[in-house]
């Protein structure tokens, strides 16, 4: 059985599916009541629970015993955390440490999902051996996380990756969606063009999740894109895609938002190993714009 963390989420979603198309037995937690259209699998199980409780948390791997857990679930939008620190590193790193804990007793592989914000940004397209070096409060808890991770006794593996974006499952946006929403309202949409990212087609990602977890590879894997593209460079293509003024979209700096959280300037990951080692083979940018609008 794998009990997948933030399962209501939009990765949690695909990732869902994607495990009940293989075989496996998903329970499924998140907070609140389920959004995941899947009870018509008879390896489908739903359970709401609070991760950052620990004695939630115990209660169901007490019930289930499950033998691979995937921590998908975090507290992620760089602003929040930076103003809400506590709330962040209650949510990201000592949640992780009672997931941690419970697994142990089982022996399960744990599988953690993380992110390119813990590279500062400064040299972009980094691979697993770089050093991490967060430049915000988002970044630092995830950077942490992995730190507890690296001390789990049995198997681990952390997937870092970088501006996921596929069609939004159950209801959360994502770049594209937003630029698709805001020009046909005639909105303007301000959009970072000072920040160097690899954009992940979220089915790509889950399948190299799911090929991880079929090898029971263990360490650490960067699952992103190859297109290397500005946030910015992002929304044109895709309001050029779907045939939408793109005057509407405004190119801007972070200095010019002045948010809360610094971002990394120019990340983008290597994924030469999961290439090698898992058969990862992600599509283009261009190709992701097809799945997600046709």
């Amino acid at each position: 059985m794998i009990l997948i963390t933030g399962a209501n989420g939009f990765v949690g979603y695909y990732l869902t599916e994607a495990l009940l198309e293989k075989g496996f037995t998903v329970l499924a937690t998140s907070k609140g009541d389920c959004r995941l259209p899947f009870s018509y699998s008879s390896f489908f199980i739903y359970e709401q629970m609070d991760f950052t409780d620990p004695f939630a948390v115990h209660d169901i791997f007490e019930k289930y015993k499950p033998s691979i857990v995937i921590h998908a679930g975090a507290m992620s939008k760089p602003d929040e955390c930076e103003i809400n620190q506590w709330e962040c590193y209650v949510t990201n790193v000592e949640a992780t440490l009672t997931l941690l804990a419970n697994a142990e007793e089982l022996k399960s592989f744990f599988v953690f999902i993380s992110t390119d914000f813990v590279f500062d940004g400064e040299k972009g397209m980094y691979s697993e051996n770089d050093m991490v070096n967060p430049v915000n409060f988002y970044g630092q808890s995830k950077a942490d996380a992995e730190d507890a991770v690296k001390e789990y006794k049995y198997d681990w593996a952390i997937v870092r990756t970088c501006s996921v974006y596929g069609k939004p499952a159950t209801g959360k946006q994502n770049i594209l969606t937003v630029v698709k929403s805001k020009i046909e309202n005639r909105e303007k949409y301000m959009v970072f063009d000072d920040q160097v990212r690899t954009p992940t087609y979220v089915e790509d990602f889950v399948k190299g999740i799911v090929g991880l977890i079929g090898k029971r590879a263990t360490g650490v894997y960067h699952l992103a894109g190859t297109d290397v593209l500005t946030p910015y460079e992002m929304a044109i293509k895709t309001a050029e895609y779907i045939g939408l003024d793109t005057s509407y979209i405004q190119r801007v700096t972070w200095v010019d938002l002045k948010q809360p959280a610094k971002r990394p300037p120019k990340t983008g990951l290597v994924i030469g190993k999961a290439k090698k080692e898992l058969g990862f083979d992600p599509i283009s940018f261009e190709e992701g714009l097809k799945n997600v609008f046709e």
